[in-house]
């Protein structure tokens, strides 16, 4: 680290670094790219995966994507936000780390046309073990509305392990829901079994 960095130089160098591209056996995680923004608004204006999110609007629609994009297109998030392909380069979700206060955070979401196929643990699983590789030690932290429990599945197949339950106000549905606090501690990660 250079001695001539100053405080905030040195805090931004503690993150993982670019957005690589990850491929699996089914899927492509690579950065996003403003082209994404009717893919994800069409995805996230389906409530029945908009509900699933803390900070998700409903409806959502173009302008919303454009303006996260805005962002997640750029060098101003710290954090790595994988835009999820199945091969065709089409977008149809996203798994994310986020830097919150000083805590990591995952955070994901599927298009619901391509629920109950495997590809969210996949998705999850790959990137968390980039994730590791380059930020190993770190403890990263989740969580589910407590009415989605196969995400919850998906977290507890990578080793997450529940820490408690409060409420979190859904923008989506306009209301308090109990969501249940996840943690993955160092050491808990469990790699992907193979697919047959």
């Amino acid at each position: 680290m250079n001695a001539m960095q100053t405080p905030m130089e040195r805090e931004r160098v503690i993150g993982p670094g670019p957005c690589p591209v990850i491929t699996t056996p089914r899927l492509v995680l690579r950065p996003h790219r403003m082209s994404d923004a009717d893919a994800i608004a069409q995805s996230l204006n389906d409530f029945q995966v908009s509900r699933m999110l803390a900070r998700v609007p409903a409806p959502y629609d173009r302008q919303d994507a454009t303006e996260w994009l805005s962002v997640a297109t750029t060098d101003l998030q710290e954090g790595w936000a994988f835009a999820i392909t199945a091969g065709d380069d089409v977008h149809i979700g996203c798994v994310a780390f986020e830097r919150r206060g000083s805590e990591w955070e995952l955070g994901y979401w599927l298009n619901r046309f391509y629920w109950r196929r495997g590809y969210m643990s996949e998705a999850v699983h790959a990137a968390t073990t980039r994730f590791l590789m380059r930020m190993p030690g770190t403890v990263i932290h989740s969580g589910i509305f407590a009415d989605n429990l196969a995400s919850l599945k998906v977290q507890e197949k990578a080793g997450f392990r529940v820490t408690g339950c409060s409420d979190v106000f859904s923008l989506a549905r306009g209301a308090m829901v109990a969501h249940i606090e996840t943690r993955l501690e160092p050491g808990d990660f469990r790699p992907a079994a193979p697919r047959h």
